[in-house]
């Protein structure tokens, strides 16, 4: 079974590659969706696929790369989309 959960990351999460990291891991589990930077420096993660993919997902999210500086981790329920891979927007 599927579900979507959209995440918000605040911390220093832009411009020292948390998109591209967050890519990585989300299609090594198998996961679809986008990372997105947002306005007010956190990025926004929507991710869908099986719960325990999505639990190691947000173990990622929580560790960031090593330049980042994760500092909080929102998870809600994600309106589900349909993508066919994971995106950097």
């Amino acid at each position: 079974m599927k579900h979507t959960l959209c995440y918000t990351i605040s911390g220093r999460v832009q411009g020292v590659g948390y998109r591209a990291f967050v890519r990585k891991h989300a299609l090594a589990l198998g996961l679809t969706g986008y990372a997105k930077n947002m306005p007010d420096g956190s990025v926004e993660v929507l991710a869908t696929g099986p719960r325990e993919a999505l639990d190691k997902l947000a173990g990622f999210l929580r560790q960031g790369p090593p330049w980042s500086e994760v500092r909080h981790v929102e998870e809600r329920e994600g309106v589900p989309a349909s993508y066919d891979d994971f995106l950097i927007r």
